[in-house]
């Protein structure tokens, strides 16, 4: 009976319904019981309201209770009450939330975040490695695909998604683009990945927007659409990733591997033992240069710490202007850093 009353409820109910119920069962049984057990402690105002309370929950502390057999009628009637708005409220939650799930699960949901990154196309396993890339630091990632992708393609990660037509704005706006930090388009090809980021860059307000293309040759066609936006090659999601943390940084790189530009060299350390310090200040100082690196033998140290001692023989790893030769460094870490 009160899972029949519960299910009939839960048809015709609304948030509320729950809360109407108790209240009518409160306010008729309170004068019920008074009838059926007349001065009876249960019916005082201090003491009914408890009771309601526990009987209602079933929790039944058994403090308080009827002890004729109307108060016990009474006493059902509320217990069949509260089971039938407590299985309704249960009812509408479990629908509730699963409903939510159904619609996370299918990209039908509306993303409310800001500041977050947005991946405009879904690739298997290219997708879900960048995705783990931006999500090591916790930065807040939204897979926005095509139809075709019927679900939810990484559900066991805390990534949002939606689906939808990429080159219509509606769907864009749902993926929140108008307030993410980054937007990355990584399209099926070059031409569907021209399209999309037309539309981005109109949805767009000051997210940085990053294109990933096959064919490089295709920068002066995506110019067309911002001279903001970044291209960068389709085939390294590793710089894609850091180009979306990290604006511009994909620029840097370029300059890095052009000649031309502020290029990387290596030279054999002929000296030592000398700091990482000595060496970063005479490279810097002396030759306009910067250590990114040291390898002594097996063992290779990025970004070492200034504490570290090189012996002679370690290849030092620099940037700069031009190449030096191994004399020339070796008077230079000879001579007394100026002050």
């Amino acid at each position: 009976m009160p899972i029949f009353l519960a299910r009939l409820l839960a048809r015709i109910s609304t948030w509320w319904t729950p809360v109407l119920v108790l209240a009518v069962v409160f306010a008729t049984s309170w004068p019920l019981m008074t009838l059926a057990e007349p001065g009876a402690d249960i019916t005082s105002p201090g003491n009914f309201w408890w009771w309601f309370v526990v009987t209602t929950s079933t929790v039944g502390y058994g403090d308080l209770f009827p002890k004729s057999p109307l108060g016990h009628a009474v006493g059902v009637y509320v217990i069949v009450g509260g089971i039938a708005a407590l299985t309704t409220l249960f009812t509408r939650l479990a629908t509730r939330i699963e409903r939510t799930r159904g619609r996370r699960m299918h990209g039908s949901i509306t993303v409310r975040l800001s500041g977050h990154i947005v991946l405009l196309g879904y690739s298997p396993g290219r997708t879900e490695t960048m995705v783990d890339e931006l999500r090591a630091d916790g930065t807040k990632v939204v897979v926005c695909a095509w139809d075709e992708v019927q679900s939810h393609p990484m559900p066991e990660k805390d990534v949002e998604f939606v689906r939808g037509d990429l080159a219509d704005e509606k769907t864009l706006v749902r993926a929140g683009v108008d307030r993410a930090h980054s937007v990355l388009v990584d399209a099926r090809d070059d031409n569907e990945a021209l399209a999309v980021a037309l539309t981005a860059d109109h949805v767009i307000t000051t997210a940085h927007l990053v294109v990933a293309l096959r064919d490089l040759a295709r920068v002066r066609q995506v110019r067309y659409v911002g001279e903001k936006v970044r291209c960068v090659q389709w085939h390294t999601p590793h710089m894609i990733t850091e180009e979306l943390k990290d604006p511009g940084i994909s620029e840097i790189y370029a300059q890095l591997m052009t000649h031309g530009g502020a290029d990387t060299y290596s030279v054999p350390l002929a000296v030592g033992p000398v700091t990482v310090e000595h060496c970063q200040t005479v490279l810097g100082r002396h030759h306009g240069a910067t250590l990114l690196a040291a390898r002594d033998g097996a063992t290779l140290l990025v970004n070492p710490p200034w504490q570290t001692e090189l012996r002679a023989g370690t290849v030092l790893y620099y940037m700069g202007s031009a190449r030096l030769d191994a004399a020339r460094l070796a008077v230079s870490l000879g001579a007394p850093a100026s002050r």
